[in-house]
C-alpha cells in the first residue's frame, strides 16, 4: 500500500514493535495515531513521529470506539489499522480464569471490536487494511504460555476469516508473525527457555522492515524470521512428528530450568 499521506492507527505503540511501526510509517510519510495503555509512552512516541496520541485500552469497547472516532476526526480516513497490542502472562491450564479472559480480550477481542467500527466505512470506500501482530505462536505454539498460544491462534483464525470473507470487497488483511523480538515481553521470557530455543532475536526495527516488505506485496503472512514458514509447513504436513519434537523441546526447557 502507499503510505505517503495515509491515515494509520497503531495500538500498543508506546514501545516495542508498535513504536517501531509508528516510527517507520511516519518516516514513509504516513499520518499516525498512537495508542497505548501507557498514556505517557503514547505521548512520547506521538511527539516523536508528529502524530496524535490516543491513550486507552485497545481491548475495551468504549476505548476502541473512542480511538476510532478520534482517529477519524484527526485523519479523515483510517487507511491502515495495526492491531498490535498484546499481552503474554505465561502460565498453563491452572492459570486463573480472569487471566485467561484478559489475554483473550487483548489478543483477540481487541481485533474484533476494532473491525466492527472499521469494516462498514472500509466496505463503502472499497478499500481498507488491517495488520494484526499475531506472533509465530499463532502459527506454532508458545510452550511457556498456554493463554498466549491459544489467543494468538484465535487472532490468526479471525484474520483468516476476515480475508476470506471480505478480501474480494477491498479489504486487505495481513498478519505479522515474528519469533523472538527484543521487547519487554521477550525480556520476561525465562532464561531456560531463551537458552534452549535459541534462534536470532530481532530488534523491533527489523520487524518493521519486514512489515514494509509485506505491505509492498500484500502477502497474508509476514514472517520476519523466514524459518517460521518451514516450521509451519512441517507442523501441517507431519503433525505427530512435529508434536514429538515439541515435547522434546519441552523436556529440554524443563531440564535447563532445573540445572
Amino acid at each position: 500500500m502507499e503510505l505517503k499521506d495515509a491515515g494509520v492507527v497503531v495500538t500498543g505503540a508506546g514501545s516495542g514493535i508498535g513504536a517501531a511501526l509508528a516510527r517507520r510509517f511516519a518516516a514513509e510519510g504516513a499520518r499516525v495515531v498512537v495508542n497505548d495503555l501507557d498514556g505517557a509512552a503514547a505521548e512520547r512516541v506521538a511527539a516523536e513521529v508528529g502524530g496524535l496520541a490516543v491513550p486507552g485500552d485497545a481491548s475495551a469497547e468504549e476505548s476502541v470506539a473512542a480511538l476510532v472516532a478520534a482517529a477519524r476526526a484527526h485523519l479523515g480516513q483510517i487507511d491502515l489499522f495495526c492491531a498490535n497490542a498484546g499481552i503474554e502472562p505465561g502460565g498453563g491450564v491452572h492459570t486463573p480464569d480472569e487471566v485467561w479472559d484478559r489475554v483473550w480480550q487483548v489478543n483477540v477481542m481487541a481485533h474484533v471490536r476494532a473491525v466492527r467500527h472499521l469494516l462498514g466505512p472500509w466496505l463503502e470506500r472499497g478499500r481498507g487494511h488491517l495488520l494484526a501482530t499475531v506472533s509465530a505462536a499463532g502459527l506454532l505454539t508458545h510452550l511457556e504460555s498456554a493463554p498466549y498460544s491459544v489467543s494468538k491462534h484465535g487472532a490468526l483464525a479471525f484474520a483468516e476469516w476476515l480475508s476470506a470473507s471480505y478480501g474480494d470487497r477491498g479489504l486487505t488483511v495481513q498478519v505479522v508473525c515474528p519469533l523472538g523480538v527484543r521487547t519487554e515481553m521477550y525480556e520476561r521470557t525465562g532464561a531456560a527457555a531463551k537458552a534452549v530455543l535459541g534462534g536470532e532475536v530481532l530488534e523491533p526495527e527489523h520487524v518493521a522492515d519486514a512489515v514494509m516488505e509485506g505491505l509492498a506485496d500484500g502477502r497474508f503472512l509476514i514472517l520476519p524470521h523466514p524459518e517460521v514458514r518451514n516450521h509451519y509447513a512441517f507442523r501441517a504436513t507431519d503433525t505427530d512428528r512435529w508434536l514429538r519434537g515439541m515435547r522434546r523441546l519441552r523436556s529440554r526447557i524443563d531440564e535447563a530450568a532445573e540445572s
